[in-house]
């Protein structure tokens, strides 16, 4: 039976975030704020929810997902970070950027962006998510919630229980979410580069050049 919370976007209440951590591990798939739109994810290495992910959206095996990281540190253990990186991380993480950088051992293979061993990467800047991935201890494995024919985000759960709730096990309700997916930039090939102009100001990329 699917769970419906609604969390404090300043002050996430411990219980609930327990209960959400508790729900995830068992190997629930949940639906929850950022700092630029309501995404759908999981236990990281979960083959099982992450397959229950890519039919919900629809999705094929060549649509990677980005690990969520609680900060720069948790970020550090599943990407290699050269200095250049480190810098442009250091200044806009929390933010709504994903990352795509090289890959470290510990993450699934599957995840992988095989022929460039990369994986794309993020810090939210949404006290909710920091809770979720404190208590977790480990990254959530996640993708936005849009299906490949839309082209609106949801920014309110009223919406995403209206058409997800019976095929997901949580929604966290955190709120009015933004509509504008995250800005990536490639770190990967050991200069920044612009893959997608989203919420984050990109602006900066033009003195990293």
């Amino acid at each position: 039976m699917s769970q419906f919370f609604v969390i404090h976007p300043d002050n996430p209440q411990a219980r609930l975030v327990r209960e959400a951590a508790k729900i995830i591990q068992e190997g629930g798939v949940v639906i929850y704020p950022t700092d630029a739109a309501y995404v759908i994810g999981c236990r990281l290495g979960d083959r099982d929810a992450q397959e229950r992910i890519r039919q919900l959206r629809h999705l094929s095996e060549a649509h990677f997902f980005t690990l969520v990281c609680r900060d720069l540190s948790e970020l550090g253990t599943y990407a290699i970070v050269d200095n250049a990186a480190f810098k442009i991380l250091k200044t806009h993480t929390p933010g709504p950027y994903t990352f795509i950088l090289k890959a470290t051992r510990d993450v699934p293979k599957r995840l992988l962006q095989e022929k460039r061993n990369t994986i794309g990467m993020r810090v939210p800047d949404n006290r909710i998510v920091k809770a979720l991935l404190t208590e977790l201890g480990e990254p959530l494995m996640s993708v936005s919630l849009i299906s490949a024919a839309e082209t609106v985000f949801f920014s309110e759960a009223a919406e995403i229980v209206d058409r997800y709730g019976s095929r997901v096990d949580l929604v966290i309700d955190g709120g009015m979410a933004g509509i504008v997916p995250t800005t990536v930039i490639d770190l990967s090939k050991g200069f920044p580069e612009l893959v997608r102009v989203g919420k984050g100001d990109a602006t900066f990329l033009n003195t990293e050049q």
